[in-house]
């Protein structure tokens, strides 16, 4: 199965760094509008800010691939949606991507997949903000997984917003969101009670 702990290398100070892939229900994503760059370098990772406090350059997503679409003749690349217990993430895979996009090609829906990819926030010309993910890896996964999936990603959801007033970026997503961090919470309790459905 895919981790979430799966390398990305990030310059800093002529090293190289991994970005972890942070675990992010869809309801939170769909709210993320908020992306920048860290450095002056063209090179350096771009990030999305949470609502909930966590600035994320990688995602690491388990749900239920609902459906797929092949797109494009020549430069050939993969729609897909992956649905988990607080709704949907839009991903994709192209030629930049050849084994997400293989992995993509091989899995019929429905079925439970881990997908570590990065977010992209780009806006529609009526000026409405949409969220993709591009996929780093698609892997076939079980109900199990998924059910651990949905239990870590609600723990790291409420750690998050336990200590968004004590950090950078918590303190930057209260301002440019105005977070009301109930609403995140009865987030995680409705999606850990779908759990016990």
């Amino acid at each position: 199965m895919a981790t979430p702990e799966r390398p990305s290398f990030a310059r800093r100070e002529g090293t190289f760094e991994r970005e972890p892939a942070r675990r992010v229900f869809a309801a939170e994503l769909r709210e993320t509008r908020i992306h920048f760059r860290e450095g002056d370098d063209e090179k350096s990772p771009t990030y999305v800010l949470l609502p909930t406090g966590e600035r994320c350059n990688r995602v690491f997503l388990v749900g239920t691939l609902t459906e797929k679409k092949k797109q494009g003749e020549q430069n050939m690349f993969y729609r897909a949606r992956v649905v988990d217990p607080t709704g949907t993430f839009f991903v994709m895979a192209g030629s930049y991507q050849p084994e997400a996009m293989q992995q993509i090609a091989r899995i019929d829906p429905p079925a439970f997949v881990a997908v570590v990819g990065k977010p992209n926030v780009y806006e529609t010309p009526d000026g409405a903000t949409l969220i993709s993910i591009r996929c780093e890896s698609v892997t076939a996964v079980d109900k199990e997984t998924r059910d651990r999936w949905v239990l870590d990603c609600g723990l790291a959801t409420l750690d998050r917003i336990d200590s968004m007033a004590s950090t950078q970026y918590g303190e930057r997503a209260q301002k440019e969101y105005r977070t009301d961090p109930a609403v995140f919470r009865k987030m995680v309790f409705e999606a850990l009670s779908q759990l016990r459905l």
